[in-house]
């Protein structure tokens, strides 16, 4: 490791100058949930703004810890020091802290989101990898139907837009090929687009969290434009799951993001993928487009047992699968592929309503451990996406359990117990 920490001395990176303080409460929960939730946007922060290099990721430890007007502290210490019994105080002296400058200054924490948005997009650039979009799309509802017991599948379709339409400055670009993207719906926008009247379902829409991301299931190109399908699964009395069984065959629904899911590393090892019912819409797809030689070990998390078989008719697309489609000709592909067993291994969960966030982690690392005791299987990399506690609970167990790193084990929140 390069010799970027000094030993007896806080050194501050780029704190040449004095910089704005933000004195505001919310500011603690904020900075608590980057720190639990995008440390690996941190790291790409390090990356691309300071002299961190890539090599160098695996023997630290970042947090953020004070955001200014001007932009952000983060500090870092090399892993060891964590781990040895030690005061606060050399804990300091064994750290750096780097400021990070936000393209335009805040001057209030409800700013926070664009500025940091703005600094993933620029990192992202600089590292060469996929970032978020902040951009307007929308799509027409074709069709709506339960595809499990609770889960409901929206057909949408968006026109082809012509490149040299000069009224088209943006034109859309639905990706066709990639896993876990996410859009950001804007849950009370369809009534506006098609000048319907307002309804209870919008009213809260407006009142308080009015949009939602929900995955890309699955995006094709026809002969009119693009067809997709979001699944979206109701869990009772929700405002998404509200939204989406109010739709209506013609209706128009507006995306104002979009978001890759980090799942890169998932490219080679044997892995394990952890799903509930919010984030199987993302594993499944995950599935088809599977560019790794190696099948998955999935854990599926559900409350109704019915809702498992939404994984019954998903094909994985393997490098053994293509192999064999190599060697058939068009006339007997379907048979043959047809023969190909989808060798991804699913472990079931039914859980009660009642079950907590800490003691569904266990029993998610139960079963995971209970099933690698009698397999053979050596896990390398870990992507997953759950309910905030549980993600916050099971993270550390399965890095204890399956010794891996942090890079190596993605588990996402993708809701919240309210």
């Amino acid at each position: 490791m390069a010799n970027i920490l000094l030993s007896s001395e806080r050194n501050r990176y780029g704190q040449d100058r004095p910089h704005s303080p933000l004195n505001a409460p919310e500011l603690k929960d904020i900075i608590s949930h980057i720190n639990e939730e995008h440390i690996d946007e941190l790291l790409g922060f390090l990356i691309a703004f300071t002299p961190i290099s890539t090599a160098e990721l695996d023997n630290i430890e970042v947090q953020l810890t004070t955001v200014y007007a001007e932009g952000m502290e983060l500090q870092v210490q090399p892993k060891n020091v964590e781990s040895q019994s030690v005061n606060a105080q050399n804990h300091t002296d064994h750290s750096q802290s780097f400021f990070i400058a936000f393209p335009a200054a805040i001057t209030h924490p409800d700013e926070l989101q664009v500025q940091y948005i703005a600094l993933k997009q620029r990192a992202d650039k600089k590292l060469g990898k996929k970032t978020i979009k902040l951009i307007k799309q929308t799509f027409t509802v074709e069709n709506r139907y339960k595809v499990s017991e609770n889960m409901l599948r929206l057909e949408l379709s968006m026109p082809e837009l012509s490149n040299n339409d000069p009224l088209n400055k943006q034109p859309s670009s639905v990706p066709i090929n990639d896993a876990g993207y996410a859009y950001l719906f804007d849950l009370a926008d369809n009534s506006a687009a098609n000048n319907s009247a307002t309804t209870d379902i919008e009213d809260n829409a407006r009142s308080a969290r009015a949009h939602r991301y929900y995955t890309l299931r699955k995006a094709w190109q026809t002969p009119t434009g693009i067809q997709a399908w979001v699944d979206v699964f109701l869990h009772g009395d929700t405002l998404g799951g509200s939204w989406a069984q109010s739709l209506q065959v013609g209706e128009t629904i507006v995306t104002k993001r979009e978001f890759p899911e980090k799942v890169d590393h998932l490219r080679d090892g044997q892995a394990l993928l952890i799903a509930d019912e919010t984030s199987m819409p993302t594993v499944a797809r995950l599935l088809e487009l599977w560019e790794n030689p190696t099948p998955p070990l999935v854990v599926c998390v559900t409350h109704n047992a019915a809702d498992q078989r939404y994984f019954d008719n998903v094909k994985m697309r393997s490098d053994i699968d293509r192999s064999i489609d190599n060697s058939i000709d068009s006339n007997n592909e379907r048979t043959i592929k047809n023969t190909v067993k989808d060798n991804f291994t699913v472990l079931p969960i039914v859980i009660d309503q009642q079950c907590s966030g800490q003691h569904l982690a266990s029993l998610i690392d139960s079963t995971v451990g209970n099933y690698l005791t009698d397999q053979p299987l050596k896990i390398d990399k870990v992507w997953g996406a759950l309910e905030a506690s549980t993600v916050k609970a099971l993270r550390p167990m399965l890095r204890e359990r399956l010794d891996l790193s942090r890079a190596e084990v993605v588990i996402k929140v993708y809701w919240r117990q309210d």
